[in-house]
């Protein structure tokens, strides 16, 4: 029979898959001895179960549930819905990857009327009472909020409503007559929206609890941040119950989250946040601004002692920084959560380096830690030290996640997608951010709160995403309903143009230039390391010198795609390219070629002189020829002189290029079958242009691979290969040098992946570009796959988007058949990748395992892609 619930005293770090990170990492501070209130964890596989078993918890979890309940009733010495003596719970969720703000959380489960009335007459201190309302209110908000999903904003107006009649700024000025009036408008309220009471049975209020964490699992904001994060869908998550610890019992009690090191920068020093007489969701959700940590040793000295040394002994446990929650109740200390700490990458490679340097990690090992896709941030703009210079700052908020950011003023969500749909660059300014925002968080340039510290939730999730964000800037006055706010007497409203600063807090108005990124100190380092340890080459998708240039400061080595379209779209040679597809005869196509030809081989020459005599594959013409006609009537008028036909003549014969299907039309290898001499002239350019950069730099190793796209059968390379090979020849024979090129295939079309035994012989590499693979196995067309994907995702048809991260399943199946078969035919072939796929790092992790020589991938993503192809190989060697 399976078990279901493990105590805290059964399980230990390395159950993560089974009781999730958060009830794993309980156990084991309670193994190592800390303050641990005692509860037990339902595991991963009950969430599985409930899903089984259409969105229900079955008998035999509950049961062992309950068992589990009467044994935390014993260590404690409470009881359950008593009178005398209550046991009140928290719920809380925890998957075994950290999910910040994604999930539910319910506190102070148990109270009723029946156990407040109880619990008011066992203390008559009237302190003790206001502290029983004000945990009852905020259960009956939080359950009717998580459980029952009656929305939060309905108790927050009554809230503020009593605020206002009371004179009052803070919840904690209310009085506990306040707060009882309160929590009857809130059971009203429930009553209103629901039709039915609020439940009083704390066994009933226990199983709706388990049920929402579980239906948690499965919530919007959950489900997009399980698909940014490459987080399984089949995982689940468990549900963690604990006997509560108040932190708003009275003044001696606090709540506070907490850092061992600054995850914004990484420097090692305690970093966090405090608050006096609350409950731990806010100093989350940002309600009330806290205290930094250091504060707490005036408050309560002794609790602090013992906090610091706990924060010592679970970094020296965990070998790494460490984000955790605590109350203290009376003085007295209590740990609720430890994870290793989200962090931004600038923090990730300075806690990496510093680990190395304090013994804690091997090099290995702290290559392996850091999470490839975080890299991207510190690859993105920074603001140019001079503009910001003579820029005055109109606000200061707090830094809570690097970078720089600019754009227009939205105010929510909902907004910043709309806007960011049209190309426009936002700010998303929110009072607080809540989890129900992530998905105008992720198309935002920044993000600026009103409230809420370093560990809100904005803070938090702009950190995992890499968003610049600046949190709990007081002195904004906002008016959200009317979509304005003024900071430093300046008015802002929708659409207005603001600058906001990650790393210092500081607010401009306006946009101020950004520079570039650059790898140095712990980045170099770290990438330096990760260079030591992989086997995976790196490669780059460039067409123009300046992102073969920034490719190779970044680590390229090599280009793995040159699309060579991209250069015939330049004034000067569009004309020319137009003037070819309007011919009649193969001579006046040759006529047009040859006005292009000088264009392409000076192209080349510069790409060469920017890799400094590393490979350089370069594809030819692929898009179908409707691309680079002419729309508009004076550019046909044009077109029609240059030919010395009609323009109703061109418009006939742009009319004939038009195609059903033009990704699966007239282009890539087919244009070379038809119209040969485009092959011969880009053979030309690419032999020609590697002559004079060999004859310029003696030093250099030129050997030029010229790549076929859209190959379905050997005859068609064979065609293609044997008209390159005659060209290249006579120009390196004309040259009276001495010249090596290659001539391989991209393999795109499943049919080239199943015949890669035929097409290996006639080949020197393959490349898998896997837009077109990913599009052909599919049998649906990246440009519309957007319109329906929405409702994949939402069915669990599909996890995730197959044009982001690659299908192992079946386009990797291909790959791994097309290597399989070539490989002992043709022992010299090398293989790479070069669809978008080279840098994802969860696919680069599959080429290194199916065994593909290189990766190649855009300029900027060419440090993830090497840092992923070193983890890949470190893991490989465990």
């Amino acid at each position: 029979m399976a078990k279901w619930v493990y105590m805290f005293t059964e399980g230990n770090a390395g159950m993560r898959n089974l009781l999730g990170g958060k009830g794993a990492n309980l156990a084991e501070m309670t193994n190592i001895g800390l303050p641990v209130p005692q509860g037990f964890t339902i595991t991963t596989e009950a969430c599985t179960q409930y899903y089984e078993d259409g969105r229900k918890i079955n008998d035999e979890i509950m049961a062992e549930a309950m068992k589990g309940v009467a044994k935390m009733e014993e260590i404690n010495g409470k009881k359950f819905g008593d009178l005398k003596n209550p046991l009140l719970v928290s719920v809380r969720s925890g998957a075994r990857a950290s999910m910040p703000g994604m999930m539910d959380t319910i506190l102070n489960l148990g109270l009723n009327d029946e156990v407040v009335a109880a619990m008011i007459a066992g203390n008559p201190d009237p302190k003790f009472e206001r502290f029983v309302y004000d945990s009852y209110r905020r259960f009956i908000q939080m359950f009717s909020d998580v459980v029952m999903e009656v929305g939060k904003k309905y108790f927050e107006e009554l809230i503020d409503k009593m605020k206002a009649a009371r004179g009052v700024q803070f919840d904690v000025e209310l009085t506990a007559a306040d707060l009882k009036e309160l929590a009857e408008q809130f059971k009203a309220e429930y009553k209103k929206q629901l039709g039915q009471d609020f439940p009083s049975d704390p066994v009933e209020q226990l199983k709706l609890a388990i049920e929402a964490v579980f239906k948690s699992w499965d919530n919007p904001r959950a489900n997009v941040y399980r698909r940014d994060n490459d987080i399984p869908y089949s995982w689940g998550t468990a549900v963690n119950v604990m006997p509560m610890v108040f932190g708003n019992l009275n003044d001696q009690s606090g709540t506070g989250v907490a850092f061992t090191r600054d995850p914004a920068t990484g420097e090692k020093k305690l970093m966090g946040e405090f608050l006096k007489n609350a409950q731990g969701e806010d100093v989350v959700a940002g309600v009330r601004t806290p205290m930094p940590i250091a504060q707490m040793e005036q408050e309560f000295p002794d609790a602090y002692k013992d906090f610091v040394k706990v924060c010592g002994i679970l970094e020296n446990h965990y070998h790494d920084m460490q984000d955790m929650e605590f109350t203290v109740e009376n003085q007295k200390l209590y740990m609720l959560q430890c994870r290793n700490g989200k962090r931004t990458a600038q923090a990730a490679l300075k806690i990496a380096c510093d680990l190395v340097d304090e013994g804690h990690r091997t090099e290995a090992e702290a290559v392996a830690m850091i999470d490839p896709r975080n890299l991207d941030t510190l690859l993105h703009p920074q603001f140019d030290a001079a503009a910001l210079k003579n820029a005055t700052p109109i606000g200061k908020g707090l830094g809570a996640s690097p970078g720089a950011a600019c754009g227009q003023v939205v105010f929510t969500a909902d907004d910043a997608e709309l806007w960011a749909a049209k190309g426009k660059k936002v700010v998303l300014v929110r009072l607080e951010t809540s989890p129900e925002d992530i998905t105008g968080m992720k198309v935002a340039q920044g993000i600026l709160t009103v409230r809420g510290g370093m560990t809100s939730h904005a803070a938090v999730v702009a950190r995992g995403m890499g968003t610049c964000c600046v949190s709990g800037c007081g002195d904004i006055n906002m008016d959200e309903a009317n979509k304005t706010f003024t900071l430093g007497g300046v008015t802002f409203t929708e659409g207005s143009e603001i600058s906001i600063d990650g790393s210092t807090g500081n607010i401009y108005q306006g946009i101020i230039a950004t520079v570039d990124a650059k790898i140095v100190g712990e980045f170099g380092r770290v990438m330096d390391w990760a260079d030591k340890y992989r086997r995976l080459k790196v490669r780059t998708n460039a067409d123009t010198p300046s992102d073969a240039k920034k490719a190779r400061e970044l680590g390229a080595e090599g280009i793995g795609l040159c699309r060579t379209e991209h250069m015939f779209f330049e004034a000067d040679r569009i004309e020319a390219f137009r003037e070819m597809i309007c011919s009649d005869t193969a001579a006046e196509r040759e006529v047009a070629l040859a006005k292009i030809l000088p264009y392409q081989q000076s192209d080349f020459e510069q790409l060469y002189e920017a890799l400094e005599g590393f490979p350089v594959t370069i594809r030819f013409l692929d898009p179908p020829l409707h691309e680079f006609v002419p729309t508009e009537d004076a550019e046909i008028q044009k077109l029609a002189d240059a030919k010395g036909k009609t323009v109703n003549e061109i418009k006939a014969m742009i009319n004939s290029l038009h195609e059903f299907n033009p990704m699966m039309g007239h282009r890539g290898s087919r244009l070379a079958v038809t119209y040969p001499e485009i092959a011969v002239m880009q053979t030309r350019a690419v032999i020609r242009a590697a002559i004079n950069t060999q004859k310029k730099h003696p030093e250099w190793k030129m050997n030029p691979e010229i790549m076929i796209p859209l190959i379905c059968d050997v005859k068609e390379l064979k065609m293609i290969k044997k008209i390159v090979v005659k060209t290249a020849d006579e120009e390196i024979t004309a040259a009276g040098i001495d010249l090596k090129y290659e001539v391989g295939t991209m393999i795109e079309i499943p049919r080239a992946a199943l015949l890669a035994d035929e097409i290996a012989g006639n080949a020197d590499f393959f490349c898998f570009g896997t837009n077109d693979l990913t599009q052909m196995t599919f049998g649906f067309s990246r440009d519309d796959a957007g319109k329906f994907l929405q409702a994949y995702y939402e069915t669990k048809i599909f996890e995730y988007d197959p044009f982001a991260k690659l299908d192992q399943d079946g386009v990797g199946k291909l790959m791994k058949m097309a290597i399989d078969l070539g490989k002992p035919v043709n022992p010299k072939l090398h293989v790479g990748i070069c669809g978008e796929h080279g840098g994802d790092p969860s696919s680069v992790e599959f080429c290194h395992r199916i065994g593909l020589d290189y990766v190649s991938c855009s300029p900027f993503r060419v440090p993830i892609a090497r840092l992923a192809a070193a983890q890949a190989a470190i893991a490989d060697a465990r």
